[in-house]
């Protein structure tokens, strides 16, 4: 039996392209050594037109993970942010994801739709296989999506095996070119996206390549082109010969509200130290558990 109740998103319903087709989905947040613990249920209203595919809407009955929340710092001190760290073992990385924000009164409403994988059992984003999703928590509620990816340099174009001579532009490109679900060429997916931004950082003394773009564009031309494109903010880093990178994303009409809660998130994005559960992308490449 599922309890129906109101819930306070970011955004008003709507804002969210109506539907005939309903989902009840119920989620918790549970905090440890915290004074706080929000625990709530809602009725979302996601349909295909508002950018999700049909692997999002069978995410609702997963259960959110437990994870020490506390309340953030920095630019988003005055609006009381508050996030939760998320640790992958196996891929060794980790990121902030915001759980609360109690000057607008709104609780995210997140489900962990795939738990942290290996790169060889991994879902692919394309065809080839090269650039797989080993990790990704989604908002239905509010139309976020969260997810973490890892696959090699697109040789085509970054052709130098030194990363210090790669410029942001050119791993982003990389990524991109790699991320699509169709069978089309890479110049083709990376038509889908207009890069808006790029630049680069260092954290720990590695190189680390931030960029933000659109996907609004059909990918052929028999596709219907989406007036509610999404927009993603995205982090990569290089380790063991392999790209891992983080991508956040809402609907475009959206980004003003939420866009600098997902910058945010991008910019905690960092590998760990290996651990005796890290699991290299190369290792074990016919294992599918």
């Amino acid at each position: 039996m599922v309890v129906l109740s109101p819930y306070l998103s970011l955004f008003t319903s709507n804002q969210l392209v109506p539907s005939k087709l309903f989902f009840r989905e119920q989620a918790r947040t549970v905090m440890q050594q915290s004074k706080w613990q929000p625990c709530s249920s809602a009725i979302s209203k996601p349909t295909l037109q508002s950018g999700f595919c049909r692997r999002e809407l069978l995410l609702f009955g997963l259960s959110a993970p437990v994870l020490v929340v506390f309340p953030s710092s920095g630019s988003l001190a005055e609006e009381d942010l508050k996030m939760a760290t998320f640790v992958d073992e196996i891929n060794s990385c980790s990121y902030l994801y915001p759980v609360e924000l109690p000057s607008k009164k709104v609780i995210f409403k997140w489900v962990e739709s795939r738990k942290p994988e290996r790169y060889s059992s991994a879902a692919p984003l394309s065809p080839d296989a090269r650039l797989r999703i080993v990790s990704e928590r989604v908002d239905i509620v509010d139309n976020l999506i969260i997810s973490i990816s890892i696959g090699p340099p697109n040789s085509k174009i970054i052709k130098s095996p030194d990363k210090s001579t790669w410029t942001a532009k050119d791993v982003a490109d990389s990524v991109l070119a790699d991320k699509s679900a169709l069978r089309v060429t890479s110049s083709q997916r990376m038509a889908e996206s207009s890069v808006l931004d790029a630049h680069s950082g260092e954290i720990a003394g590695e190189p680390y390549w931030y960029y933000e773009y659109l996907v609004r564009k059909a990918p052929t031309k028999t596709a219907e082109e989406s007036n509610n494109y999404r927009h993603y903010v995205a982090s990569t880093t290089e380790r063991d010969g392999y790209l891992y990178s983080i991508n956040a994303s809402t609907l475009n009409k959206q980004w003003n509200i939420v866009g600098p809660i997902l910058q945010k998130t991008i910019a905690s994005f960092h590998l760990l130290p290996p651990t005796e559960n890290y699991v290299p992308p190369y290792k074990d490449p016919w294992r599918f558990w």
